[in-house]
């Protein structure tokens, strides 16, 4: 097979700098002509969006908890089939995965034969960088780390500490990026705020106008062009024809948008896929089957509750016998009202007799694992609202490491509602549409 110039950015440990270099390559290679293919390791939805729009064309998760080996590759095949270059945004440290290593970036990297370029931002650290870099270097020495680049450096006496830490630990330089605290996006839970593109898109020039400055950009594509054949193909992705191609209609604004590009193109396969807007749009499109996405429905919550035909729309589809599945955001959308931060309660469409709350809120976060009409399904579970006095479960779901988790799956009629944002697949949607 042809070797696709393909790196993969990663860092010791998060808030290293990984997204904003990643969304500044991604724009600089486009900036030269390049149809560029981004990837991201894990769940994440937020970074995806970011990747997208700094590149013009979707990026894909690469997720191996949620897909396996085999379709990591097949999904990294499927969608660089026509790209001339690859970058693949690491998740966490580069060994941090979901037991040990399995999942990690380093993980992926071995899996795909990718090169590595590390960032680290050296914070209060100069030589002793050396013992960092060389253990990332040696720990596994299938994983190719083809160079460091330093980020938030503090003056060029700082930079020509670590530039002697790196040699010594036998890591090459490949540059350095000074600290400019207006180049920033604002976190929004444990991603960034994306709903302004226009916004992001300007980050995106900010971020490749810097790294122009500051990086050898042509060396690192040249880098990413040495990479290793690999050594065996992943069978590629089965394309389904539907005997009978279904109306499917998928939510999608700035309310309900964690939306991964393989869930998209598995709807794809049975039918033609609408999109609809909870927010704006006044009643369902025709539908055979609705997916309702996660999102961030809290911060519309006085929109989604005044948008009544919706509201019944949605209802009466699900009391027709409709077939949906909503998760996240999605499925707080079906509950009879959520509570907001101040303690307003806001009505929604109430097929599931229970309320949420934003109130009180924790942190629920991992990978989890259940059987929906006995289809095993993985998943991913991120939030910080709660059920109050939830229904009972039809499913025990369980933890990455097969422990149950508490988390909920509900359904009413033809509608499975779940916390969990799942990675549909051709068995699944078999048995849901």
């Amino acid at each position: 097979m042809s070797t696709l110039p393909s790196l993969l950015i990663a860092a010791p440990l998060s808030e290293s700098g990984k997204s904003t270099l990643t969304m500044g390559l991604l724009r600089a290679y486009t900036r030269r002509g390049l149809a560029t293919q981004a990837f991201k390791c894990g769940p994440d939805y937020v970074d995806p969006k970011l990747h997208s729009v700094a590149t013009g064309r979707p990026a894909v998760n690469l997720d191996l908890f949620m897909y396996g080996a085999e379709r990591v590759q097949a999904l990294y095949d499927h969608y660089s089939q026509d790209a001339q270059a690859v970058i693949v945004e690491g998740v966490m440290g580069l060994f941090d995965g979901y037991d040990r290593d399995k999942g990690s970036a380093a993980d992926i990297a071995r899996l795909l034969d990718l090169p590595v370029v590390l960032v680290v931002t050296p914070r209060s650290m100069a030589y002793t960088v050396a013992p960092l870099l060389y253990g990332l270097q040696h720990f596994d020495p299938r994983v190719q780390i083809a160079g460091v680049i330093f980020n938030k450096v503090s003056s060029e006496r700082h930079l020509t500490y670590l530039t002697q830490a790196a040699t010594d630990a036998g890591v090459p330089v490949l540059g350095s990026l000074p600290r400019v605290d207006d180049i920033a996006i604002p976190s929004r839970y444990l991603g960034l705020d994306v709903d302004d593109l226009a916004q992001i898109d300007r980050y995106a020039d900010q971020v490749a106008d810097l790294l122009e400055q500051h990086l050898d950009i042509d060396r690192l594509l040249a880098i990413s062009s040495e990479r290793k054949e690999r050594s065996h193909e992943a069978p590629a992705l089965q394309k389904l024809a539907s005997s009978t191609p279904r109306r499917i209609a998928v939510a999608r604004d700035d309310a309900f948008n964690f939306l991964y590009q393989e869930n998209v193109r598995q709807l794809e396969q049975w039918g033609e896929v609408t999109y609809f807007s909870p927010l704006a749009d006044k009643e369902l499109p025709p539908s055979d089957f609705v997916y309702l996405p996660g999102g961030y429905p809290e911060l519309h919550l006085a929109q989604l509750s005044a948008n009544k035909s919706m509201l019944d729309s949605l209802r009466d589809y699900i009391r027709g016998g409709g077939a949906m599945l909503a998760e996240g955001g999605g499925m707080l959308l079906l509950c009879e009202a959520i509570v907001d931060e101040k303690g307003s309660s806001y009505p929604l469409v109430g097929a599931l007799q229970q309320t949420a709350t934003m109130q009180q809120r924790g942190l629920a976060l991992g990978y989890r694992q259940l059987e929906i009409e006995g289809v095993a399904v993985r998943g991913h579970e991120f939030h910080y609202s709660r059920i109050i006095d939830p229904l009972p479960t039809v499913a025990q779901q369980y933890n990455a490491w097969g422990d149950p988790v508490a988390t909920a799956l509900w359904h009413t009629d033809h509608c499975y509602a779940t916390y969990t944002h799942l990675a549909l697949t051709e068995q699944l949607l078999s048995h849901l549409l």
